[in-house]
């Protein structure tokens, strides 16, 4: 057998890359081409099905499978160039039309119309932003800690249904800070397709905060089936795209109007007094002369009455408790993380004494974030 000559080898490897380079500048031209729809129609830079669906088509077209493994990891980072490139054609777009602020990347959880997006274009309404979207709450957690985005905009809070917990799990898991929060009231509608009727419908999808939150009005239509989905924009997405009239929605009115859905039954949910609070979260604290909340995250020791003795401290540096949340410690049964929101200023003396001593007498301490509160 014959030795291969690793000169020609390289020639031909060189040869290749030539074509290489030649097929991704017209891919890049076209990449600037689909920025410029995008821009034109405020469309969002992500669409992570469609990024999945290219990957796959590509990985595919492979005669030899064993390159498989390898082709996916090339055409994951194509997608992602291609998604910088799109977002740093949209920054230099927003700079262009005299944005007094360089735009930030913020990031939520679900679709247009969404609550978490509400929150976003409430609390980001004066600065210059790109926005992504992302399919998952921990999509957006993971895409702060990669720098894909600045900012990022999770529900943490339900006045009807409570803490949810997989959002405290995440800022924990990926080390996130919280500097801010935005609540926003919320109303759930029963939505479905133009002409459908509430005794038509025999599936509804929400996120399962939508489906508790409304669960009274549904005892009255025991025949419908509640099917939990990613949030509730994106259920209202997909039963217009899915042209079912058996098929409904919990989400907002906004929601119905993007997607074009008639609102069956209006606030549905059986708290009229229904709010969201969102934390805004960063990789890095942020320090605001004005902050006058504080996020805690604390573990106590494993023995009786280890919760109260570090709770006391709480009380005797005058800390004024807003809430507490227990999340169990992976690993270790029947231990927990607590997260606890309190007023106060981390530049305040008795604040920082106070909170001393809470650290001094728990088994881990670490503080999220001091931040201003929303009192809207």
């Amino acid at each position: 057998m014959t030795e291969p000559d690793l000169t020609k080898l390289r020639q031909e490897i060189d040869r290749l890359d030539s074509i290489l380079v030649e097929a991704l500048e017209q891919r890049m031209d076209v990449v600037r081409q689909v920025a410029a729809y995008k821009d034109a129609r405020n469309m969002q830079v992500l669409d992570r099905e469609r990024e999945n669906q290219v990957i796959a088509k590509t990985v595919g077209q492979l005669k030899n499978p064993a390159y498989a493994p390898h082709m996916q990891r090339i055409m994951e980072k194509i997608m992602e160039t291609s998604r910088n490139m799109q977002i740093d054609i949209l920054a230099a777009n927003i700079k262009k039309k005299n944005q007094k602020a360089d735009p930030v990347r913020v990031g939520y959880q679900g679709v247009r119309g969404s609550f978490s997006h509400q929150a976003l274009e409430d609390y980001f309404a004066d600065i210059a932003k790109v926005e992504m979207n992302f399919v998952h709450f921990e999509d957006v957690a993971a895409a702060i800690k990669n720098h894909e985005i600045k900012y990022g905009v999770l529900p943490i809070e339900n006045s009807s249904t409570g803490g949810i917990t997989e959002v405290y799990d995440l800022i924990r898991k990926y080390d996130c800070h919280i500097v801010g929060e935005k609540i926003i009231k919320v109303d759930q509608n029963l939505l479905g397709l133009p002409g459908a009727s509430i005794d038509g419908l025999k599936q509804v999808y929400s996120h399962p905060q939508g489906l508790e939150q409304s669960r009274e009005f549904f005892k009255k239509h025991p025949a419908i089936e509640l099917i939990p989905f990613f949030n509730t924009a994106r259920s209202a997405q997909m039963v217009s795209e899915s042209g079912d009239p058996a098929k409904g929605a919990v989400a907002s009115r906004q929601a119905a109007k993007l997607y074009g859905l008639d609102i069956l039954a209006e606030n549905i949910n059986y708290n009229s007094a229904n709010h969201t609070r969102f934390i805004i979260i960063a990789d890095q604290p942020e320090h605001r002369p004005d902050a006058d909340k504080i996020t805690v995250v604390i573990a106590t020791q494993h023995e009786p009455g280890s919760l109260y003795k570090v709770l006391q401290h709480f009380y005797n540096g005058g800390l004024n408790m807003l809430n507490l949340e227990s999340r169990p410690m992976e690993g270790r049964s029947w231990e927990y993380f607590f997260h606890i929101d309190l007023t106060g200023n981390l530049e305040d003396p008795k604040v920082r004494k106070g909170l001393q001593d809470v650290a001094e007498y728990s088994a881990y301490c670490k503080i999220l974030g001091n931040y201003v509160s929303d009192r809207s």
